[in-house]
């Protein structure tokens, strides 16, 4: 299990935009990589609006890292159910992302480099 996450500061100004609105803008974000699939980027929750964020009830588990609640973004032109996760408690390997938020890029979500 050791080295299968690898979690590294990104280089650069990331944004995440939902249903047309701007949710956050960081140059302070993670980028996590889990085995070979592709990055995900993790922003500090102060950079994000989280008004727009509803908590979940949802939860889901990741061996390396440990249990994600998860949001659910209200915008103006739709919800987008548990799109967002947080690991508030991560195992010791991924203890960098307490305090950040994922977002799942798809139709209407965006995480972009700007």
């Amino acid at each position: 299990m050791m080295n299968h996450i690898t979690i590294r500061p990104t280089e650069g100004t990331w944004v995440i935009r939902a249903g047309g609105a701007v949710l956050g803008e960081s140059n302070r974000t993670l980028e996590l990589t889990e085995g070979d699939m592709p990055g995900v980027i993790f922003f500090p929750r102060e950079d994000i609006a989280m008004a727009f964020l509803e908590p979940s009830d949802y939860r889901t588990i990741n061996q390396h890292i440990g249990e994600a609640t998860h949001f659910t973004i209200a915008s103006k032109s739709r919800s987008y159910e548990n799109a967002v996760l947080s690991y508030e408690s991560p195992r010791d390997e991924a203890a960098p992302l307490a305090g950040y938020l994922a977002f799942q890029v798809q139709d209407g979500v965006a995480v972009e480099q700007v």
